[in-house]
């Protein structure tokens, strides 16, 4: 692969979260009233300057220097990570960690006690909100850029990952799918995104129905059976809530509704609810179709400690070659 996925991808996964940090838990209609986002804001929410992310990139990031340190994906030493970041502030921009989700912050707590990664993660209905997709990216990057693995390989590792924090099998499979989107995305680069997206959920699709077990599960994802139909839903039918297929669909629905990455990002924003995750989740893609090149300059211009996020995008990329 020519183009740089890491930068491509992490970057759109960031932009994204910073740019629905100000207005988080807002919902649609005190958007409009206070004014739709059009670009970076500051403060909001959480009092933060503008460019500031949130647990959705420092999660991920936890993540990618696990993964440079151990060149490859090792659970035990991810959630080593995590607690880096949930204890010590790593992997933040100002030294502190904020905006983590209770089941996330479960696990973490979870593995402190018991040290055991098999154990730490929700296993229940209410572990399925967002928190394992929004950082799912860095292992999709990994398997897809790995040598000489398959699809089965590439979702036993997805699915262990995001079993960190969320482990249940709705959640496991909405990283799933967004591997295979990705995965779409950067095979066909020349074909139109809504192409890219449909074959990525067939793909995923056809994986998971090779065992009845995963059938009713699958059930939750149907309305992104045919992305041309889903396209064509209203935006009042689309809901951006913490659950994790809700942010599933919204972050398809933005990419599916939108031509630029700048529009992709600024229309998950404005859906309200879970602004920066959904923005996050739908970033990632987005970075991954449209390119680093396509995020618009004064957005990056304020984006916390991004030399940082540069060099360890520059580290996985050349880790995960190696590999």
């Amino acid at each position: 692969m020519n183009k740089d996925i890491w930068l491509d991808g992490i970057m759109g996964l960031v932009v994204g979260d910073a740019l629905g940090c100000p207005v988080q838990f807002l919902s649609r209609d005190e958007i409009r009233e206070r004014g739709l986002v059009t670009g970076m804001e500051g403060y909001g929410t959480y009092n933060m300057p503008e460019g500031t992310w949130t647990d959705d990139s420092s999660m991920a990031l936890a993540t990618m220097d696990s993964m440079i340190h151990k060149n490859g994906i090792d659970p035990e030493d991810i959630m080593k990570c995590f607690m880096k970041w949930e204890f010590e502030g790593d992997y933040t921009p100002f030294g502190e960690a904020f905006d983590e989700g209770i089941t996330c912050s479960d696990a973490i707590y979870n593995f402190r006690d018991s040290g055991d990664y098999r154990t730490c993660g929700r296993t229940g209905e209410y572990a399925n909100g967002n928190g394992a997709l929004m950082r799912i990216l860095p292992a999709c990057l990994f398997y897809i850029q790995k040598k000489e693995t398959d699809d089965m390989e590439a979702i036993r590792g997805i699915h262990l990952v995001s079993g960190l924090t969320h482990n249940h099998l709705r959640s496991q499979m909405a990283c799933g799918l967004y591997y295979f989107m990705a995965k779409e995305i950067l095979k066909g680069h020349e074909s139109e995104l809504n192409v890219c997206l449909q074959q990525g959920m067939e793909a995923g699709l056809n994986h998971y129905r090779q065992d009845e077990n995963n059938h009713k599960e699958m059930e939750h994802y149907k309305r992104l059976f045919d992305l041309d139909c889903f396209a064509e839903v209203p935006e009042k039918e689309i809901r951006s809530s913490g659950y994790v297929v809700d942010s599933l669909e919204a972050a398809v629905w933005c990419l599916l509704t939108t031509e630029t990455l700048a529009d992709c990002l600024l229309k998950a924003v404005n859906l309200g609810d879970d602004t920066d995750t959904v923005a996050a989740i739908a970033g990632g893609l987005a970075g991954l179709y449209y390119g680093y090149e396509s995020i618009p300059e004064d957005w990056m211009a304020v984006i916390k400690e991004k030399d940082y996020i540069f060099e360890m995008c520059r580290q996985c990329l050349d880790a995960c070659q190696e590999s």
